[in-house]
């Protein structure tokens, strides 16, 4: 076909991004001109890379496909393509469902899409990117699939067993996207501490960071997606002597009550989740940690429940994440336990929740006022540049403000911010004189 333009729409998490970016530089290369979520589409092809975790992502991204079929049968669209996480676990189902579609990819077959446009996949470009994100910061995903058996969760029925990439490999795509100006990377999988396991017997994640901090040009390095249980040990000494590994570490525990770790099938008990969370703390003074917590699933009583919210209370997260469950078929929860919660209690519940950290998130920020931090900048937005401290994550977590009038800032660039202000989530600081 000719070439013009593709208009590539991601949906769901950063790992899916990753595919964006790397199937945007393929088409790149054979002269297509790419655009990511665009505004309107261009009217050549389209194509959606879904997501298929939870019920309202489902939606969202069956919503988005929707739309680009009404602008198909307007004529202003030519070609329409789906791939990703929806499409690999429903794949009959749509072709069935929505005929207007010209083609459905998995998430792992999406390059012969190429080849449905008269192209080929360049296996010599297979790790470059084209990157959607500010030129300076980057996410590099070490690993595809899950071994783990939580019975919530349908990503390893959609993704299959843990494969991670060679170490050489992704130290390789670390260099070359430092030649390019990125100087912060967000190492992201669906479960990074298994890391090493499949290819070398043994968890390497330590040595993997490790030798990533070791790279010249590397300001910045922060973990996300870790496992509680099984946890490499020798992860926090590497956070803890390598001042560019980012005091942070994004691990979703899910929920404290020992009834619903069990049911969950989670492998690991209250009191071992605290042992961890008080050895982080002591091994990585200031750590940040940030976790994902789970209420309404079957069988959580109000004790459970309110044993998750004394457990919040008592850590005291610096970020917290949560959401209700949502039954996903074919997992073991969905076959062996009754989504029994109402659907009221676990809204009801997830807002108690979330009222309570939003609490504690204002006072932990309210801490840091007179301190001052290492903070890059990222953009501009009205009359504020917009910084993120190495505690604060780009998308999920909080910014750091600084006045557009009297500073000359550049974005990318990192300098020292002293708080004056916070809110709930956010921080407002000055330029520290040097």
């Amino acid at each position: 076909m000719k070439k013009h333009s593709v208009d590539i729409i991601t949906m769901g998490c950063s790992k899916n991004l990753v595919d964006s970016e790397q199937l945007m530089r393929q088409f790149e290369e054979k002269g297509f001109t790419v655009y990511h979520n665009p505004e309107c589409t261009h009217g050549d092809v389209a194509v959606v890379n879904t997501c298929g975790f939870i019920g309202d992502a489902k939606e969202e991204s069956i919503n988005m496909i929707l739309s680009l079929c009404e602008l198909k049968e307007k004529g202003d669209l030519k070609y329409l393509y789906v791939m990703g996480c929806l499409s690999e676990r429903y794949l009959s189902e749509l072709q069935a469902e929505i005929p207007q579609v010209d083609k459905f990819y998995g998430k792992f077959n999406w390059s012969l899409l190429l080849e449905e446009l008269h192209s080929s996949f360049n296996k010599a470009i297979k790790n470059e990117r084209v990157l959607t994100t500010p030129s300076h910061y980057a996410y590099i995903k070490i690993s595809e699939g899950c071994d783990r058996t939580c019975s919530y969760c349908a990503i390893p029925i959609i993704t299959g067993k843990h494969q991670s990439r060679p170490i050489e490999d992704i130290l390789d795509e670390v260099r070359s996207l430092v030649q390019t100006g990125v100087k912060e990377f967000q190492i992201i999988a669906q479960e990074l501490t298994y890391y090493g396991l499949d290819l070398y017997k043994e968890q390497r994640l330590p040595e993997l960071i490790e030798r990533m901090a070791k790279i010249q040009g590397v300001e910045w390095i922060r973990l996300h997606y870790a496992y509680p249980t099984h946890f490499p040990m020798d992860l926090l000494r590497v956070i803890w002597e390598n001042d560019n590994v980012c005091k942070y570490l994004d691990i979703a525990l899910q929920h404290i009550s020992d009834p619903i770790l069990e049911r969950m099938r989670r492998h690991i008990s209250k009191r071992e989740t605290l042992d961890l969370l008080e050895a982080m703390r002591k091994e990585v003074p200031g750590i940040c940690i940030r976790t994902t917590l789970m209420v309404g699933f079957p069988g959580e009583t109000e004790e459970d429940f309110n044993e998750l919210l004394d457990f919040v209370r008592t850590v005291r997260f610096d970020r917290m994440g949560a959401f209700a469950y949502s039954e996903e078929e074919g997992t073991f929860a969905a076959d062996n336990h009754k989504d029994d919660v109402p659907q009221e209690v676990k809204q009801r519940r997830l807002d108690i929740l979330m009222s309570l950290q939003e609490n504690i998130s204002a006072e932990v920020c309210a801490s840091k006022i007179g301190k001052t931090y290492k903070t890059v900048i990222d953009r501009i937005e009205g009359e504020y540049y917009i910084g993120r401290t190495e505690f604060d994550s780009p998308e999920v977590d909080g910014e750091v403000l600084v006045p557009v009038a009297g500073n000359t800032l550049q974005v990318g660039e990192f300098y020292n911010i002293s708080v004056t202000h916070a809110d709930e989530y956010d921080l407002y600081g000055a330029v520290e004189n040097t």
